[in-house]
């Protein structure tokens, strides 16, 4: 792409102008969230067609936990198109696969690997989701597969496990210790543990999600570790291929229903060899370990510096997943110090300190029930305008972070775990700032973005 095409394709991204080679705007399909039109990446930093230069704290969502292009994924896919096998097979187990179920089955707790099967699967964290509760169906003969955060009424979450009604319990139950997208909302340790006590009693499988939090994010290799809970079903996320199309599930060998999977997508050679390789780097270079090390530590920094901004309701999370929730807008009824408006929160975990927890305790809304911003005669959520503008801001400064939360009131740090003590200091200093700019309501261009 040359200067004057990169020129072009930035000016119509932030105009939002369709792209004169596709006429139809039928490629806006994906997210034009950011004005930014990346056209090269390298670890955590991501060059756009502008020339600016940003750190890419958003890769949940694109699953490069080693950041993006890591010598270890290009090294391990290069060696796999030399050897000439066939890129995917129907009915044929290539020897990569299972040299990748084999580093899986590494990863795991021992006394999970012991009884365990793993399935290859498609390209999307849904398709093992999908497969995850088709086997339990099929193994138990019950249809109904909840998530646990649909019944938040309950203490433990496993409301249809314990009371199901007409007496039968569900196939399942699908949990996720850390939903980032629901706004960085990590179960506690000890609720799991009860809800694995609830769903063993009944002889319901239960399903943990890990397609947002595994492989290291939480600083353990899956973040049901922390709970010390075995599963039934793991769901493995994305980032086990590192971007390319791959995902997989591991399930107790019980539940198995005999014949291969049943996903004709399964078995990419390229993306079988970078997840082979990824799993390894971070099992052995204890990348989790790192996580959990550097994230408490950028956990504790954001806390002691959010007590300056009222517009900051909670910071949250672990390891290397991190949520912070503005809960007022700057000149709104919740801006004034001491007040703000109830959030989602965590029973038990500390919010800004000396700060009192929000009170509001009623369910937490799914995502999409929620008030949205931008359309007519919809309630904005209190939060929302600054989450917003804070993202722009940071964005101003060379950073790109996720809005997640039902209203979109909670920014969301999910680095790679590749991330460095002084590229961890860089991307607090520049939210820092850019909280400070709105908090204070001095929208500004900002410093010039570091090269």
């Amino acid at each position: 792409m040359s200067a004057v095409e990169r020129t072009g394709a930035w000016r119509r991204a932030v105009r939002g102008a369709p792209d004169p080679r596709d006429p139809s705007g039928r490629t806006r399909a994906g997210a034009r969230a950011l004005p930014v039109v990346p056209v090269r990446a390298r670890g955590l930093v991501v060059e756009g067609a502008d020339g600016r230069r940003y750190l890419d704290c958003s890769t949940a969502a694109g699953a490069p936990v080693l950041g993006h292009h890591h010598p270890v994924v290009l090294e391990a896919v290069r060696r796999a198109l030399d050897t000439g096998a066939p890129s995917r097979t129907r009915g044929l187990a290539p020897p990569v696969e299972d040299a990748f179920a084999a580093e899986l089955l590494a990863t795991l707790p021992p006394g999970f690997a012991r009884h365990a099967r793993v399935r290859v699967l498609g390209p999307a964290g849904g398709d093992a989701l999908a497969a995850a509760r088709t086997l339990v169906r099929e193994a138990t003969g019950r249809f109904m597969v909840p998530r646990a955060e649909e019944y938040p009424g309950d203490g433990s979450g496993a409301a249809p496990a314990a009371r199901p009604a007409g007496g039968e319990p569900p196939a399942g139950l699908v949990l996720a210790p850390l939903r980032v997208r629901d706004g960085v909302l990590p179960v506690p340790d000890a609720r799991i543990r009860r809800i694995r006590r609830i769903t063993a009693g009944r002889a319901v499988p239960l399903v943990v999600d890990e397609t947002e939090t595994g492989l290291g994010r939480t600083g353990t290799l899956w973040a049901v570790e922390h709970s010390g809970v075995v599963p039934d079903v793991l769901v493995l996320p994305p980032a086990i291929g590192g971007g390319l199309p791959l995902t997989a599930l591991v399930h107790h060998q019980d539940l198995d229903p005999g014949g291969p999977a049943r996903d004709t997508r399964r078995g990419n050679r390229l993306a079988l060899a970078a997840g082979t390789a990824i799993l390894a780097h971070v099992r052995e270079r204890g990348l989790a370990a790192h996580a959990a090390a550097l994230g408490a530590r950028m956990l504790d920094r954001l806390r002691s510096s959010a007590g300056e901004f009222p517009c900051v309701g909670e910071v949250r999370g672990r390891g290397l997943v991190i949520g912070v929730e503005l809960v007022a807008d700057p000149g709104g009824p919740g801006a004034a110090p001491g007040r703000r408006s109830a959030g989602p929160s965590v029973p038990g975990r500390p919010l800004v300190p000396g700060r009192p927890s929000p009170s509001g305790r009623s369910p937490l809304p799914l995502p999409g029930r929620a008030a949205a911003t931008g359309r007519p005669g919809a309630t904005v959520a209190p939060g929302a305008r600054a989450a917003a503008a804070v993202r722009r801001e940071c964005l101003r400064r060379g950073l790109i972070v996720d809005l997640v939360g039902p209203s979109g009131t909670v920014i969301a740090l999910t680095p790679p775990l590749t991330l460095t003590e002084e590229q961890a200091a860089a991307v607090l200093d520049r939210l820092t700032e850019a909280i400070r700019t709105v908090a204070h309501a001095r929208p500004s261009a900002g410093p010039p973005v570091p090269e």
